[in-house]
Protein backbone atom coordinates (compact mmCIF):
# COMPACT_ATOMS: atom_id res chain seq x y z
CA UNK A 1 0.00 0.00 0.00
CA UNK A 2 1.35 3.47 -0.93
CA UNK A 3 2.31 5.85 1.84
CA UNK A 4 -0.40 8.35 0.93
CA UNK A 5 -3.07 5.64 1.15
CA UNK A 6 -1.73 4.48 4.57
CA UNK A 7 -1.97 8.00 5.95
CA UNK A 8 -5.46 8.64 4.64
CA UNK A 9 -6.66 5.28 5.99
CA UNK A 10 -5.19 6.03 9.40
CA UNK A 11 -7.03 9.36 9.38
CA UNK A 12 -10.31 7.65 8.61
CA UNK A 13 -10.54 8.85 5.02
CA UNK A 14 -11.15 6.40 2.22
CA UNK A 15 -8.13 6.37 -0.11
CA UNK A 16 -8.54 7.91 -3.63
CA UNK A 17 -7.18 5.52 -6.21
CA UNK A 18 -6.93 8.12 -9.04
CA UNK A 19 -8.75 5.85 -11.51
CA UNK A 20 -11.47 8.31 -12.44
CA UNK A 21 -13.51 8.57 -9.21
CA UNK A 22 -14.84 12.02 -8.51
CA UNK A 23 -13.29 13.73 -5.56
CA UNK A 24 -16.77 14.66 -4.35
CA UNK A 25 -17.50 10.98 -3.63
CA UNK A 26 -14.73 10.68 -1.02
CA UNK A 27 -16.29 10.29 2.42
CA UNK A 28 -15.01 12.81 4.95
CA UNK A 29 -15.00 11.72 8.62
CA UNK A 30 -17.58 13.30 10.93
CA UNK A 31 -14.89 14.91 13.05
CA UNK A 32 -13.01 16.32 10.09
CA UNK A 33 -13.67 20.01 10.98
CA UNK A 34 -12.24 19.44 14.45
CA UNK A 35 -9.08 17.97 12.93
CA UNK A 36 -8.41 20.94 10.64
CA UNK A 37 -10.34 19.85 7.53
CA UNK A 38 -13.11 21.82 5.87
CA UNK A 39 -15.85 20.57 3.64
CA UNK A 40 -15.51 22.21 0.25
CA UNK A 41 -18.52 21.74 -2.02
CA UNK A 42 -17.73 20.17 -5.37
CA UNK A 43 -17.23 22.83 -8.08
CA UNK A 44 -17.75 21.78 -11.67
CA UNK A 45 -14.84 22.82 -13.92
CA UNK A 46 -15.44 26.08 -15.79
CA UNK A 47 -13.98 26.95 -19.20
CA UNK A 48 -11.37 29.73 -19.07
CA UNK A 49 -12.81 33.21 -19.71
CA UNK A 50 -12.66 34.33 -23.30
CA UNK A 51 -9.99 36.91 -24.03
CA UNK A 52 -11.51 40.03 -25.54
CA UNK A 53 -10.03 41.38 -28.76
CA UNK A 54 -9.29 45.10 -28.69
CA UNK A 55 -7.25 47.45 -30.85
CA UNK A 56 -4.71 47.96 -28.07
CA UNK A 57 -4.08 44.24 -27.60
CA UNK A 58 -4.24 43.36 -31.31
CA UNK A 59 -1.54 45.67 -32.65
CA UNK A 60 1.91 44.12 -32.68
CA UNK A 61 3.99 42.38 -35.36
CA UNK A 62 1.67 43.49 -38.17
CA UNK A 63 1.88 47.17 -37.27
CA UNK A 64 5.67 47.07 -36.93
CA UNK A 65 5.96 45.21 -40.24
CA UNK A 66 3.76 47.77 -41.98
CA UNK A 67 5.71 50.70 -40.54
CA UNK A 68 9.04 49.20 -41.55
CA UNK A 69 7.71 48.66 -45.09
CA UNK A 70 7.90 52.43 -45.67
CA UNK A 71 11.68 52.30 -45.40
CA UNK A 72 14.01 54.65 -47.32
CA UNK A 73 13.82 52.27 -50.29
CA UNK A 74 10.04 52.63 -50.26
CA UNK A 75 10.12 56.42 -49.92
CA UNK A 76 12.60 56.72 -52.80
CA UNK A 77 10.65 54.32 -55.02
CA UNK A 78 7.28 56.00 -54.42
CA UNK A 79 8.87 59.43 -54.94
CA UNK A 80 10.50 58.41 -58.22
CA UNK A 81 7.29 56.85 -59.51
CA UNK A 82 5.32 59.98 -58.62
CA UNK A 83 7.85 62.20 -60.36
CA UNK A 84 8.20 59.99 -63.44
CA UNK A 85 4.59 58.94 -64.06
CA UNK A 86 2.51 61.47 -62.14
CA UNK A 87 -0.83 59.98 -61.11
CA UNK A 88 -0.20 56.99 -63.40
CA UNK A 89 0.95 54.71 -60.55
CA UNK A 90 -1.69 55.57 -57.94
CA UNK A 91 -3.81 52.54 -58.87
CA UNK A 92 -1.04 50.21 -57.72
CA UNK A 93 -1.67 51.24 -54.10
CA UNK A 94 -5.32 50.19 -54.18
CA UNK A 95 -4.55 47.08 -56.22
CA UNK A 96 -1.67 45.85 -54.04
CA UNK A 97 -3.33 46.46 -50.66
CA UNK A 98 -5.44 43.24 -50.45
CA UNK A 99 -2.54 41.25 -51.93
CA UNK A 100 -0.19 42.63 -49.31
CA UNK A 101 -2.63 41.96 -46.46
CA UNK A 102 -3.23 38.36 -47.59
CA UNK A 103 0.41 37.36 -47.98
CA UNK A 104 1.41 38.96 -44.67
CA UNK A 105 -1.50 37.27 -42.90
CA UNK A 106 -0.35 33.94 -44.33
CA UNK A 107 3.18 34.62 -43.08
CA UNK A 108 1.91 35.43 -39.60
CA UNK A 109 -0.36 32.36 -39.52
CA UNK A 110 2.51 30.04 -40.42
CA UNK A 111 4.48 31.34 -37.45
CA UNK A 112 1.60 31.40 -34.95
CA UNK A 113 0.16 28.02 -35.90
CA UNK A 114 3.45 26.10 -35.93
CA UNK A 115 5.54 28.01 -33.39
CA UNK A 116 8.32 28.14 -36.00
CA UNK A 117 9.40 30.66 -38.62
CA UNK A 118 9.18 30.18 -42.39
CA UNK A 119 12.73 28.87 -42.81
CA UNK A 120 12.36 26.36 -39.95
CA UNK A 121 9.15 25.00 -41.50
CA UNK A 122 10.76 24.76 -44.92
CA UNK A 123 13.66 22.81 -43.46
CA UNK A 124 11.23 20.21 -42.07
CA UNK A 125 9.08 19.63 -45.13
CA UNK A 126 10.97 20.67 -48.28
CA UNK A 127 14.21 19.51 -49.94
CA UNK A 128 17.40 21.11 -48.64
CA UNK A 129 18.22 22.65 -52.04
CA UNK A 130 14.88 24.48 -52.07
CA UNK A 131 15.32 25.78 -48.53
CA UNK A 132 18.84 27.01 -49.23
CA UNK A 133 17.73 28.55 -52.53
CA UNK A 134 14.85 30.51 -50.99
CA UNK A 135 16.92 31.68 -48.02
CA UNK A 136 19.75 32.64 -50.38
CA UNK A 137 17.42 34.74 -52.56
CA UNK A 138 16.11 36.55 -49.51
CA UNK A 139 19.62 37.16 -48.16
CA UNK A 140 20.85 38.78 -51.37
CA UNK A 141 17.78 41.03 -51.60
CA UNK A 142 18.06 41.93 -47.91
CA UNK A 143 21.72 42.90 -47.98
CA UNK A 144 21.27 45.09 -51.08
CA UNK A 145 18.17 46.71 -49.54
CA UNK A 146 19.98 47.19 -46.23
CA UNK A 147 22.98 48.83 -47.87
CA UNK A 148 20.77 51.16 -49.89
CA UNK A 149 18.76 52.12 -46.79
CA UNK A 150 21.89 52.88 -44.74
CA UNK A 151 23.26 54.97 -47.61
CA UNK A 152 19.99 56.90 -47.85
CA UNK A 153 20.13 57.64 -44.13
CA UNK A 154 23.64 59.05 -44.60
CA UNK A 155 22.51 61.15 -47.57
CA UNK A 156 19.59 62.49 -45.54
CA UNK A 157 21.83 63.34 -42.58
CA UNK A 158 23.96 65.78 -44.61
CA UNK A 159 20.79 67.77 -45.38
CA UNK A 160 20.88 68.78 -41.70
CA UNK A 161 24.52 68.44 -40.66
CA UNK A 162 27.93 69.16 -42.21
CA UNK A 163 30.20 66.29 -43.13
CA UNK A 164 30.33 63.20 -45.35
CA UNK A 165 27.32 61.03 -46.15
CA UNK A 166 29.56 57.93 -45.86
CA UNK A 167 30.54 58.96 -42.34
CA UNK A 168 26.91 59.25 -41.29
CA UNK A 169 25.98 56.02 -43.10
CA UNK A 170 28.64 54.09 -41.18
CA UNK A 171 27.73 55.79 -37.89
CA UNK A 172 23.98 55.24 -38.20
CA UNK A 173 24.50 51.66 -39.35
CA UNK A 174 26.72 50.85 -36.37
CA UNK A 175 24.34 52.59 -33.95
CA UNK A 176 21.46 50.53 -35.36
CA UNK A 177 23.48 47.35 -34.86
CA UNK A 178 24.38 48.15 -31.26
CA UNK A 179 20.83 49.13 -30.36
CA UNK A 180 19.21 46.05 -31.87
CA UNK A 181 21.70 43.76 -30.14
CA UNK A 182 21.55 45.29 -26.68
CA UNK A 183 18.10 46.92 -26.47
CA UNK A 184 14.90 44.81 -26.61
CA UNK A 185 13.30 45.50 -29.95
CA UNK A 186 9.86 46.39 -28.54
CA UNK A 187 11.43 49.26 -26.56
CA UNK A 188 13.59 50.32 -29.48
CA UNK A 189 10.58 50.52 -31.80
CA UNK A 190 8.52 52.51 -29.30
CA UNK A 191 10.80 55.54 -29.69
CA UNK A 192 11.52 55.19 -33.40
CA UNK A 193 7.83 55.17 -34.33
CA UNK A 194 7.69 58.86 -33.40
CA UNK A 195 10.38 59.73 -35.95
CA UNK A 196 8.46 57.97 -38.71
CA UNK A 197 5.53 60.34 -38.15
CA UNK A 198 7.58 62.86 -40.15
CA UNK A 199 6.38 60.94 -43.22
CA UNK A 200 2.86 62.19 -42.53
CA UNK A 201 4.11 65.52 -43.86
CA UNK A 202 3.48 64.00 -47.31
CA UNK A 203 -0.18 63.75 -46.31
CA UNK A 204 -0.18 67.42 -45.34
CA UNK A 205 1.35 68.44 -48.69
CA UNK A 206 -1.78 67.57 -50.67
CA UNK A 207 -3.81 69.98 -48.52
CA UNK A 208 -1.35 72.83 -49.14
CA UNK A 209 -1.23 72.66 -52.94
CA UNK A 210 -3.79 72.43 -55.69
CA UNK A 211 -4.51 68.76 -56.40
CA UNK A 212 -6.58 67.72 -59.39
CA UNK A 213 -8.66 65.39 -57.26
CA UNK A 214 -10.92 64.18 -60.06
CA UNK A 215 -7.89 62.99 -62.06
CA UNK A 216 -6.16 61.59 -58.98
CA UNK A 217 -9.19 59.56 -57.88
CA UNK A 218 -9.82 58.31 -61.43
CA UNK A 219 -6.17 57.22 -61.68
CA UNK A 220 -6.56 55.39 -58.35
CA UNK A 221 -9.50 53.22 -59.44
CA UNK A 222 -8.76 52.86 -63.18
CA UNK A 223 -5.42 51.15 -63.92
CA UNK A 224 -3.10 52.83 -66.40
CA UNK A 225 -0.59 50.65 -68.29
CA UNK A 226 2.34 51.33 -70.56
CA UNK A 227 4.08 48.35 -72.16
CA UNK A 228 7.66 49.48 -71.89
CA UNK A 229 10.67 48.68 -69.72
CA UNK A 230 10.43 51.79 -67.53
CA UNK A 231 6.75 51.39 -66.66
CA UNK A 232 6.91 47.63 -66.05
CA UNK A 233 10.09 48.16 -64.01
CA UNK A 234 8.24 50.80 -62.00
CA UNK A 235 5.39 48.41 -61.21
CA UNK A 236 7.87 45.71 -60.16
CA UNK A 237 9.68 48.26 -57.95
CA UNK A 238 6.45 49.38 -56.27
CA UNK A 239 5.25 45.82 -55.69
CA UNK A 240 8.73 44.80 -54.58
CA UNK A 241 8.95 47.51 -51.94
CA UNK A 242 5.33 46.80 -50.90
CA UNK A 243 5.40 42.98 -50.91
CA UNK A 244 8.98 42.31 -49.83
CA UNK A 245 10.43 38.90 -48.88
CA UNK A 246 12.02 40.19 -45.69
CA UNK A 247 8.57 41.19 -44.41
CA UNK A 248 7.34 37.58 -44.77
CA UNK A 249 10.16 36.15 -42.68
CA UNK A 250 10.01 38.98 -40.16
CA UNK A 251 6.29 38.86 -39.31
CA UNK A 252 6.28 35.07 -39.13
CA UNK A 253 9.23 34.99 -36.72
CA UNK A 254 7.85 37.85 -34.63
CA UNK A 255 4.62 35.89 -34.12
CA UNK A 256 6.76 33.05 -32.78
CA UNK A 257 8.53 35.45 -30.41
CA UNK A 258 5.21 36.87 -29.21
CA UNK A 259 3.97 33.37 -28.43
CA UNK A 260 7.18 32.34 -26.63
CA UNK A 261 7.12 35.52 -24.55
CA UNK A 262 3.77 34.62 -22.98
CA UNK A 263 3.84 31.41 -20.89
CA UNK A 264 0.06 31.01 -21.32
CA UNK A 265 0.34 30.85 -25.11
CA UNK A 266 1.27 27.88 -27.27
CA UNK A 267 1.41 27.23 -31.03
CA UNK A 268 -2.13 26.85 -32.33
CA UNK A 269 -1.40 23.36 -33.61
CA UNK A 270 -0.88 22.38 -29.95
CA UNK A 271 -3.54 24.66 -28.42
CA UNK A 272 -6.31 24.98 -31.04
CA UNK A 273 -8.72 26.66 -28.59
CA UNK A 274 -6.52 29.76 -28.65
CA UNK A 275 -7.26 30.20 -32.36
CA UNK A 276 -10.62 31.88 -31.61
CA UNK A 277 -8.68 34.87 -30.32
CA UNK A 278 -5.35 34.66 -32.16
CA UNK A 279 -6.55 34.37 -35.76
CA UNK A 280 -8.85 37.46 -35.61
CA UNK A 281 -6.03 39.30 -33.80
CA UNK A 282 -3.57 38.50 -36.57
CA UNK A 283 -6.09 39.58 -39.21
CA UNK A 284 -6.79 42.92 -37.50
CA UNK A 285 -3.13 43.60 -36.74
CA UNK A 286 -2.10 42.88 -40.32
CA UNK A 287 -4.95 44.86 -41.87
CA UNK A 288 -4.17 47.98 -39.84
CA UNK A 289 -0.39 47.66 -40.25
CA UNK A 290 -0.58 47.27 -44.04
CA UNK A 291 -3.26 49.97 -44.25
CA UNK A 292 -0.93 52.42 -42.48
CA UNK A 293 1.87 51.50 -44.88
CA UNK A 294 -0.23 51.91 -48.03
CA UNK A 295 -1.78 55.19 -46.88
CA UNK A 296 1.67 56.77 -46.47
CA UNK A 297 2.81 55.34 -49.82
CA UNK A 298 -0.28 56.67 -51.60
CA UNK A 299 0.28 60.20 -50.33
CA UNK A 300 3.99 60.14 -51.20
CA UNK A 301 3.15 59.36 -54.84
CA UNK A 302 0.31 61.89 -54.86
CA UNK A 303 2.34 64.72 -53.29
CA UNK A 304 5.38 64.21 -55.55
CA UNK A 305 3.17 63.94 -58.63
CA UNK A 306 1.43 67.19 -57.67
CA UNK A 307 4.61 69.14 -56.89
CA UNK A 308 7.60 67.80 -58.87
CA UNK A 309 5.98 66.02 -61.84
CA UNK A 310 3.67 68.98 -62.43
CA UNK A 311 6.78 71.22 -62.71
CA UNK A 312 8.54 68.93 -65.16
CA UNK A 313 10.83 67.14 -62.66
CA UNK A 314 10.54 63.52 -63.78
CA UNK A 315 13.81 61.98 -62.60
CA UNK A 316 14.95 62.17 -58.98
CA UNK A 317 18.71 61.79 -58.64
CA UNK A 318 19.43 63.13 -55.16
CA UNK A 319 17.97 63.29 -51.66
CA UNK A 320 17.57 67.06 -52.11
CA UNK A 321 15.26 66.48 -55.07
CA UNK A 322 13.24 63.90 -53.17
CA UNK A 323 12.87 66.30 -50.27
CA UNK A 324 11.70 69.14 -52.52
CA UNK A 325 8.18 67.69 -52.66
CA UNK A 326 7.72 68.72 -49.01
CA UNK A 327 8.51 72.39 -49.62
CA UNK A 328 4.85 73.54 -49.85
CA UNK A 329 4.15 72.40 -46.29
CA UNK A 330 7.60 72.58 -44.68
CA UNK A 331 9.16 75.63 -46.33
CA UNK A 332 12.67 76.23 -44.92
CA UNK A 333 12.28 73.11 -42.76
CA UNK A 334 11.84 70.90 -45.84
CA UNK A 335 15.20 69.17 -45.54
CA UNK A 336 14.87 68.75 -41.77
CA UNK A 337 11.49 67.07 -42.08
CA UNK A 338 12.61 64.81 -44.93
CA UNK A 339 15.82 63.86 -43.13
CA UNK A 340 14.00 62.96 -39.92
CA UNK A 341 11.54 60.83 -41.84
CA UNK A 342 14.25 58.95 -43.76
CA UNK A 343 16.45 58.43 -40.70
CA UNK A 344 13.45 57.35 -38.59
CA UNK A 345 12.18 54.84 -41.15
CA UNK A 346 15.73 53.64 -41.77
CA UNK A 347 16.43 53.05 -38.07
CA UNK A 348 13.16 51.11 -37.91
CA UNK A 349 13.64 49.09 -41.11
CA UNK A 350 17.37 48.31 -40.97
CA UNK A 351 17.03 46.04 -37.90
CA UNK A 352 14.05 44.34 -39.56
CA UNK A 353 16.13 43.65 -42.68
CA UNK A 354 19.12 42.37 -40.73
CA UNK A 355 16.90 40.54 -38.23
CA UNK A 356 14.88 38.71 -40.90
CA UNK A 357 18.14 37.54 -42.51
CA UNK A 358 19.37 36.29 -39.14
CA UNK A 359 16.06 34.49 -38.47
CA UNK A 360 16.18 32.75 -41.85
CA UNK A 361 19.80 31.60 -41.58
CA UNK A 362 19.52 30.69 -37.90
CA UNK A 363 16.36 28.63 -38.36
CA UNK A 364 17.86 26.86 -41.37
CA UNK A 365 20.98 26.01 -39.38
CA UNK A 366 18.97 24.97 -36.31
CA UNK A 367 20.50 27.65 -34.07
CA UNK A 368 18.73 29.42 -31.19
CA UNK A 369 17.18 32.59 -32.64
CA UNK A 370 15.33 35.62 -31.33
CA UNK A 371 15.81 39.28 -30.51
CA UNK A 372 14.62 38.63 -26.98
CA UNK A 373 17.62 36.36 -26.39
CA UNK A 374 20.89 37.74 -25.07
CA UNK A 375 23.86 37.68 -27.50
CA UNK A 376 25.53 34.84 -25.59
CA UNK A 377 22.29 32.80 -25.89
CA UNK A 378 22.10 33.11 -29.70
CA UNK A 379 25.64 33.70 -30.94
CA UNK A 380 25.05 32.50 -34.50
CA UNK A 381 21.86 34.54 -34.84
CA UNK A 382 23.55 37.78 -33.78
CA UNK A 383 26.63 37.00 -35.87
CA UNK A 384 24.51 36.82 -39.05
CA UNK A 385 22.71 40.00 -38.02
CA UNK A 386 26.01 41.85 -37.55
CA UNK A 387 27.53 40.48 -40.79
CA UNK A 388 24.46 41.54 -42.79
CA UNK A 389 24.80 45.05 -41.36
CA UNK A 390 28.53 45.23 -42.10
CA UNK A 391 28.15 44.03 -45.69
CA UNK A 392 25.33 46.50 -46.24
CA UNK A 393 27.40 49.35 -44.80
CA UNK A 394 30.37 48.43 -47.00
CA UNK A 395 28.21 48.89 -50.12
CA UNK A 396 28.31 52.61 -49.48
CA UNK A 397 31.97 52.73 -50.52
CA UNK A 398 31.25 51.49 -54.03
CA UNK A 399 30.38 54.91 -55.50
CA UNK A 400 26.75 53.98 -56.15
CA UNK A 401 23.97 56.55 -56.60
CA UNK A 402 21.92 55.88 -53.46
CA UNK A 403 18.56 56.94 -54.92
CA UNK A 404 19.06 54.56 -57.84
CA UNK A 405 20.29 51.84 -55.47
CA UNK A 406 17.10 52.20 -53.42
CA UNK A 407 14.95 51.72 -56.50
CA UNK A 408 17.00 48.78 -57.76
CA UNK A 409 16.75 47.12 -54.35
CA UNK A 410 12.97 47.41 -54.63
CA UNK A 411 13.08 45.80 -58.09
CA UNK A 412 15.28 42.99 -56.72
CA UNK A 413 12.75 42.39 -53.94
CA UNK A 414 9.99 42.24 -56.53
CA UNK A 415 11.82 39.65 -58.62
CA UNK A 416 12.71 37.41 -55.65
CA UNK A 417 9.30 37.65 -53.91
CA UNK A 418 7.42 35.42 -56.39
CA UNK A 419 9.36 32.15 -55.88
CA UNK A 420 9.33 32.63 -52.11
CA UNK A 421 5.57 33.20 -52.15
CA UNK A 422 5.03 29.96 -54.11
CA UNK A 423 6.80 28.04 -51.34
CA UNK A 424 4.76 29.83 -48.65
CA UNK A 425 1.48 29.03 -50.37
CA UNK A 426 2.42 25.36 -50.66
CA UNK A 427 3.45 25.41 -47.00
CA UNK A 428 0.10 26.89 -45.96
CA UNK A 429 -1.73 23.89 -47.45
CA UNK A 430 0.40 21.15 -45.92
CA UNK A 431 -1.46 19.45 -43.07
CA UNK A 432 1.81 18.15 -41.65
CA UNK A 433 2.75 21.82 -41.12
CA UNK A 434 -0.55 23.59 -40.45
CA UNK A 435 -2.68 20.75 -39.05
CA UNK A 436 -6.34 21.79 -39.01
CA UNK A 437 -5.37 25.40 -39.73
CA UNK A 438 -4.58 25.08 -43.43
CA UNK A 439 -5.40 28.23 -45.39
CA UNK A 440 -9.05 29.10 -45.98
CA UNK A 441 -10.47 29.29 -49.50
CA UNK A 442 -10.59 33.08 -49.46
CA UNK A 443 -7.04 33.48 -48.21
CA UNK A 444 -5.88 30.85 -50.69
CA UNK A 445 -7.47 32.69 -53.62
CA UNK A 446 -5.99 36.08 -52.76
CA UNK A 447 -2.63 34.56 -51.80
CA UNK A 448 -2.26 32.77 -55.12
CA UNK A 449 -3.40 35.93 -56.95
CA UNK A 450 -0.66 37.91 -55.19
CA UNK A 451 1.87 35.21 -56.10
CA UNK A 452 0.80 35.18 -59.75
CA UNK A 453 1.00 38.98 -59.96
CA UNK A 454 4.55 39.04 -58.58
CA UNK A 455 5.69 36.27 -60.95
CA UNK A 456 4.05 37.90 -63.99
CA UNK A 457 5.55 41.30 -63.20
CA UNK A 458 9.02 39.79 -62.90
CA UNK A 459 8.56 37.95 -66.21
CA UNK A 460 7.23 41.14 -67.79
CA UNK A 461 10.33 43.04 -66.67
CA UNK A 462 12.59 40.39 -68.19
CA UNK A 463 10.57 40.37 -71.42
CA UNK A 464 10.63 44.16 -71.86
CA UNK A 465 14.37 44.22 -71.10
CA UNK A 466 15.27 41.82 -73.92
Amino acid sequence: MQRSNVMTTCMGIAPYNGLGEEMGKIKMPDDAPERGFQRVPHQPSQPPPKKKLSLATALGPGLITGASDDDPSGVATYSQMGAQFGFGMLWTMLFSFPLMVAIQEISALIGRVTGKGIAANMKCCFPAWLTFGVVGLMLVANVVNLGADVGAMGAAAILMLPGSSKFYAVGLGLVSTVLIVFVPYDRYVFFLKWLTFALFSYVAVVFCVHVQWSKALLATVVPHMEWNKDFIGGIVAILGTTISPYLFFWQSSEEVEEEERDPDQKPLIKAPRQAAYQIPRIRLDTFIGMGFSQMVAFFIILSVATTLHAKGVTDIQTAEQAAAALRPVAGPATFLLFALGIIGTGMLAVPVLAGSAAYAVGETAGWPVGLERKPYQAKGFYLILALSMLIGISMNFMHINMIKALIWSAILNGVTAGPIMVVMMLMGHKKEIMGQFTLSKGLTAVGWLATAVMLLCALGLIWTSL
